[in-house]
Parts: C-alpha cells; sequence; structure tokens
C-alpha cells in the first residue's frame, strides 16, 4: 500500500479547489464555493467544496470525497493513478508501494507548528526594534494594519531562531526554509534584519515569508524557498485580509509586492494581493477569478511592469471562463500604488482600477505594437501571432469577438480569421450518482464533532459504543484511526482517506456533509461533546438496568450474581433513581 503518511501529506499539498475548479468552474459561496454537480444534472448549483475541510460534497445526489475521490470519480481512474496524477501535479515521488517512508521524510504538521511559532516570534519582536517600527511609521502604516497583516521583525543575529527553538540543529527548521547551512556546516538563519511579512494560506496557515531590506542591501526582498508547504506558483500574499473587501467590490486587483499591499489597505483599498517573487501563474489566476468576477492587474509602466503584465495576460488566456473579466492598469512613470494614492488619491486610484484596459484591447494593442499594418506582410504576421493566444482563450465569445477585430484590423474576412483560429471543443459532464441518506443517533451526532476537533477521540468511552449499530461502529473506527495517527489533529481528507473502502465510510461521508452545511462554533463544541457523551452513559446505564430488571423478574434479586448487584445499583444510581429495585 502507498503508506498513509505520504496521503496525509499529498492532500496537505493539494488544494482541493485548485483541482476542482480546473474541471468545474467554481463560484464563491460565502466560506464555501459553488457550482452544478458534474455527477448528475441540475439546474440549480448545489454541489459545494469547503477549502478550510478541503472536500466536496453535493447536496443533491450525495457525492462526496477529497481531491483523490473527485479525480477517481470525474476521470474514471483507480485509487493508485489518481494519487499518481496528483502526486504530479503537487511535484511528490510516490514511494514505492512495499517501502515506508524515509525517516526524514516531510513532516507537514511539525512544519506547519514550526512556521506558526517562528511567525509569533517575528510579530513579537517588531514592537522591540526601534528602526523597523519607525520604517513602517515612515511608510505610513499604522498599528492596527501591522496587526492585520502580522507584520514582524527578524532580528539582525545570525541565529535568532535559536531563542525559540531549543534544537536549533534540526533538519525540520532547514526544510521549513527558516534555517540554512552552509557549505562549512554553519547553520545560520535565512532572515536577519528584516521586515517580516508571513504568507497565509487558505486555511489560515504560516507558510511562509517574505522579508524586505529595512536599509540599502540586496536582495531588497527575500522570500522563503519552496517547501512542502509553500509553492510559489500558487500562493498570494494578502487574500485572508482581502476576502471581505474582494467580496464587496467583486474585484481582486494585483499588485508586485507586499508594501504595495499593505499600503494600499492602509489607504482603505483592502481588495488588493500581490504574486510572490515570481510571474502570475495560471493557478495565480484561477485561485482569485474563483473570489470576484474581475481580476485586473496594476503594474509599474517600465518595460518590467509592461513584460509581467504580457505573462500575467498569457496565463489569463487559458483559464479566463466565459463571465468573468481581466483588466490592465499601468502606472505613471516613477509612482507605485502607495505614491499614486499619497499624490492623486484614493479616488483617483479607484477611477483607474475601474477604467482598466479590458484583456481583449491590451492584447491586441500589443500584438499590433509589432506589425506593420500598412504591408500585406504585417497583416499577415498579426494573425501568425494572434493564432496561438487565440487557440488557447478559454472563453469561446472572447475567442469570436477577437476574431472579428482582428478581421476588422487586418482586412482578412472573418471567416478567414475563423479558418485559422480553430475553437478546441468542450469537455462533457460525468456520470450521474444516487443520493445517499444520513441516519441520526447519539454516536451519528458524535461523528461530525470528531471530525471537527479530532483531539476529542482520546475523550471517548468506546466501550459504551453500541456494537450492533453502523453508526457505532463508524464512530468507533473514527477514534481509533485519530488515536492511531501520529497527528492528533489529523485533518478529515486523510480520514477519509485511509477509511477508504470501509464499510463506514457512508456514515462518515455524511457527517462530513452536515459539518459542511453547519460547522459547530469553536466554543461549543466540548459542551456538545460532553452532552452527547452522557447521553451515551446514561443510554448504556439503561440497557444494563432492563437486562438485570428483565434477569431479577426471572430469578429473583437474590439470583443475581455479587458483580451484577453492584452493577444494578450503579445504573440505578447513574439514572437518578428514577428506577427502583423489582
Amino acid at each position: 500500500m502507498i503508506p498513509d503518511a505520504f496521503i496525509q501529506e499529498l492532500l496537505h499539498r493539494v488544494d482541493v479547489v485548485d483541482l476542482i475548479d480546473a474541471y468545474v468552474p467554481l463560484k464563491k459561496a460565502g466560506a464555501n464555493f459553488a457550482a452544478c454537480c458534474p455527477f448528475h444534472s441540475e439546474k440549480s448549483p448545489s454541489f459545494t467544496v469547503s477549502p478550510s475541510k478541503q472536500f466536496y460534497h453535493c447536496f443533491g445526489c450525495g457525492a462526496h470525497g477529497t481531491a483523490i475521490g473527485f479525480l477517481m470519480e470525474y476521470a474514471g481512474i483507480g485509487f493508485v493513478d489518481a494519487v499518481k496524477e496528483l502526486a504530479a501535479r503537487a511535484g511528490l515521488a510516490v514511494p514505492d508501494e512495499q517501502a515506508n517512508l524515509a525517516p526524514h521524510a516531510p513532516r507537514v504538521p511539525v512544519l506547519t507548528e514550526i512556521m506558526a511559532r517562528t511567525a509569533k516570534f517575528y510579530y513579537q519582536r517588531l514592537r522591540c526594534s526601534e528602526k523597523a517600527v519607525a520604517y513602517l511609521k515612515d511608510r505610513g502604516l499604522s498599528g492596527e494594519i501591522a496587526r492585520r497583516f502580522g507584520i514582524g521583525y527578524a532580528p539582525e543575529g545570525s541565529q535568532s531562531l535559536a531563542n525559540v527553538f531549543s534544537d536549533y540543529v534540526s533538519q525540520d527548521l532547514q526544510l521549513a526554509g527558516l534555517v540554512i547551512k552552509s557549505d562549512s556546516g554553519r547553520l545560520y538563519d535565512r532572515f536577519r534584519d528584516r521586515i517580516m511579512f508571513p504568507i497565509i494560506n487558505q486555511k489560515g496557515e504560516t507558510i511562509a515569508f517574505g522579508g524586505r531590506v529595512i536599509g540599502p542591501g540586496e536582495p531588497k526582498y527575500l522570500n522563503s524557498p519552496e517547501t512542502p508547504l509553500f509553492e510559489k506558483g500558487r500562493e498570494v500574499f494578502g487574500l485572508p485580509q482581502a476576502r471581505t473587501a474582494i467580496r464587496q467590490s467583486d474585484t481582486v486587483i494585483v499588485v508586485e509586492g507586499y508594501m504595495d499591499v499593505v499600503a494600499l489597505a492602509q489607504h482603505g483599498i483592502g481588495n488588493v494581493v500581490a504574486t510572490l517573487g515570481t510571474a502570475t501563474t495560471a493557478t495565480h489566476v484561477q485561485k482569485l477569478l474563483r473570489q470576484a468576477e474581475r481580476l485586473v492587474f496594476c503594474f509599474d509602466g517600465d518595460v518590467a511592469g509592461r513584460k509581467a503584465a504580457w505573462r500575467a495576460l498569457e496565463n489569463c488566456l487559458d483559464v479566463l471562463p466565459e463571465q468573468k473579466t481581466a483588466g490592465f492598469v499601468f502606472l505613471p512613470e516613477k509612482d507605485d500604488p502607495d505614491s499614486f494614492v499619497r499624490r492623486q488619491g484614493r479616488d483617483a486610484f479607484l477611477r483607474m482600477i475601474a477604467d482598466a484596459t479590458p484583456l481583449s484591447d491590451f492584447l491586441l494593442r500589443e500584438l499590433v505594437r509589432n506589425c506593420d499594418l500598412t504591408a500585406a506582410e504585417g497583416r499577415a504576421k498579426l494573425i501568425a501571432d494572434a493564432r496561438p493566444l487565440l487557440g488557447r482563450l478559454q472563453s469561446i465569445s472572447l475567442r469570436l469577438q477577437m476574431i472579428k477585430r482582428l478581421a476588422q484590423v487586418t482586412g482578412f474576412s472573418q471567416g478567414e480569421v475563423e479558418k485559422l483560429c480553430k475553437l478546441r471543443p468542450l469537455v462533457g459532464p460525468a456520470p450521474a450518482r444516487a443520493p445517499r441518506p444520513a441516519p441520526l443517533s447519539i454516536p451519528r451526532r458524535l461523528l461530525p464533532l470528531l471530525l471537527q476537533k479530532p483531539q476529542l477521540a482520546s475523550s471517548l468511552p468506546l466501550e459504551l459504543l453500541p456494537v450492533d449499530s453502523l453508526e457505532g461502529q463508524a464512530l468507533r473506527r473514527l477514534s481509533e484511526a485519530i488515536v492511531a495517527a501520529d497527528d492528533r489533529a489529523v485533518a478529515y481528507p486523510a480520514l477519509l482517506e485511509k477509511l477508504r473502502g470501509d464499510e463506514c465510510e457512508r456514515i462518515l461521508r455524511a457527517a462530513a456533509a452536515e459539518l459542511m452545511q453547519q460547522p459547530f462554533a469553536e466554543d461549543e463544541i466540548d459542551a456538545e461533546f460532553d452532552g452527547a457523551v452522557r447521553q451515551l452513559r446514561e443510554s448504556e446505564s439503561k440497557r444494563v438496568l432492563e437486562r438485570l430488571q428483565e434477569k431479577a423478574q426471572r430469578v429473583g434479586v437474590g439470583g443475581l450474581s455479587n458483580e451484577e448487584k453492584q452493577q444494578y445499583l450503579s445504573a440505578i444510581s447513574a439514572r437518578g433513581g428514577a428506577d427502583r429495585a423489582v
């Protein structure tokens, strides 16, 4: 078998929202994403994907599962093939099915905890550095904005993190990208004397950092390397903080740097994110277009800014769906977003965003820039340059409009341009699935509680679970799987894959679907759990009492053994004396 530890790491690396959106365009719906189900015909979306819980569920047909399960169902492939395909996407090598993971294999939960402790340390150290505080104040940032983004400071010392981690030589610190080992074997902190910007994923976890030098020095920005937690091509800075403003404006603004994001937030422009020291990727575009209908790239107007914009445009072509739009804004020379807003004002910046150049205009303008339209050769070159780009456009209507505009510009007929730029056929939906009901009982009530807070498994009295009910068996299997895991906070997707094919899998899916629809408030979970366990104990006491009462009626109280008499008295006591001896 493929080791459970590898499955858990894979599910942590693969975002189920990104995966499903590549096959079925998703739209933001509160805390989750929704679409018409790909597994049965429907007109109103009932297919829901949870970014925080990392699974999907259709309330219409009952389809449910993890990233692995979706790929198996949608592509019609087996478990091993689905794991291999997802591993290839995530850049992971699937271990030999007969081998165990090496002792030094990435331990994702451990790295997550390390990053959280480091973010807290940097944040606390900011207050102790006068020059770091002075730098942020000079940039016009308030303490509230610094708290909102978790901005911190990495001290000057070469081994400052030794104050946080007693085991500074741990390989995990190097694996997390926080500590570097020189050729001579010396260990030192990657980030020193820098303003620190934590990069947060959709689950609210710190997965990387960006550090800006305070004074002169190179590089100006230093980013975390790629780690088991972090891929530059998938993540953006500022998305968790921007979500509310994005939802209100239905627009995402992409800028070039961390300071651009926080500076605009200081000016009351909150729907802004930045890529992480790399060009905008198709994955970035997909991630952001799930948040809003409109995407605007705001870059410097110099050569580098225009090159960055063109790369962003190219990566929009493959993933820009119908009814979503992308636009481009170029700042005046020597301006960045902060200086522009300071000089021109917030309203002027927002007007510029509202009037952004549409993708189609920018595309045509850049293509025409390199062609002499007064010559037949130039017009032919324009068609030749446009052909591969139009062939990549996901939006059919936008492609048709571009073909029409090319015909007008070049003098070719629209039919001639269409012949050169053929449209790709769309992929059809997958087969339907049948609905599945969800039963309810005390064990059934306990299932979603354990799924939301796996640590409760160690407090569950397994001996009280009914052995003759499938719900009780499911709760027992789930609890045992949690306790057996190295990480007691193991996520539901990993648990579901561990129990794939088990007879209790259907009940676990139903409980998880209920949790998606109505999660427990964090301050209510323990009380709900204690109440359900108390009822479980009362139910067991009632069963014991009824059994002993039945026996006492047959053989008399004197016919009970001493142990049974003690059980009898305990059961009566547990029921508050409501039942009396026969």
